[in-house]
């Protein structure tokens, strides 16, 4: 695919997730690999695993970002995967959790994005979401992050020039984040998601690790939202 060969890759929230499997293709793939994570057992468990190096970052404390960036490191790519969010309707999640949420997955990029030092021709990538264009009940406050993502990655492409600014946008990922439902539930959360979308596959975490890192390792990509899911958002 590509030859990272020399090159620095952090990944934000990749102690887990589409972070972990990106995180380990572009160690595959030459790259010199940092992982970074609020959790700093998940971290160092994820760079033992990974062979990387791992560190500490909460981009929910803007302390601890412009910590995390002060050393002057200058990374060929930067790649944010993490957030930490509640899904619920409008009328039900709590204020302070919505608040949260926006925090976590929209603010903590918008953090990294000013503090993070991206040599001239490198790139910065996020994980968005098909519900930024595919609004669903329930779901309404991700379906507004995701979009608010969206629209700033192609607003930094233009600020950030010439270092390229990107973003990915699945539906549903076979990832951690469902390990708190009950696992019949989730299997058949899963099973019945997969009936309904086209590709008559749920999305697995390699799948969006691939798109991250071709968009990184493009040098003609910039500002460009890749959408997918499945076929999720025209079923």
């Amino acid at each position: 695919m590509f030859d990272f060969s020399g090159q620095t890759i952090l990944v934000v929230g990749g102690s887990s997730g589409i972070g972990f499997s990106t995180a380990k293709l572009a160690k595959d793939m030459g790259a010199a690999v940092t992982i970074a994570s609020r959790s700093e057992d998940k971290v160092r468990s994820a760079a033992q695993r990974l062979g990387g190096q791992g560190r500490r970052l909460d981009v929910t404390d803007p302390d601890s970002v412009q910590r995390f960036f002060a050393d002057g490191t200058v990374w060929d790519h930067v790649i944010v995967t993490g957030s930490a969010v509640k899904m619920a309707a409008v009328k039900t999640l709590a204020m302070d959790d919505a608040l949260a949420a926006m925090d976590s997955k929209f603010w903590g990029f918008y953090r990294v994005a000013r503090a993070a030092n991206i040599r001239a021709g490198g790139s910065l990538g996020v994980v968005a979401g098909f519900l930024a264009t595919r609004p669903t009940a329930g779901r309404a406050l991700m379906g507004a992050i995701n979009g608010a993502l969206e629209s700033l990655v192609q607003g930094l492409a233009l600020e950030l020039k010439p270092v390229r600014t990107n973003a990915v946008s699945p539906a549903v990922v076979d990832t951690e984040m469902w390990h708190g439902m009950a696992p019949d539930a989730r299997r058949a959360m899963l099973d019945g998601l997969k009936e309904k979308y086209p590709a008559g596959a749920i999305g697995q975490p390699e799948d969006i690790a691939r798109l991250l890192l071709l968009l990184a390792g493009t040098p003609y990509a910039t500002g460009t939202i890749v959408t997918m899911d499945g076929g999720a958002s025209i079923a």
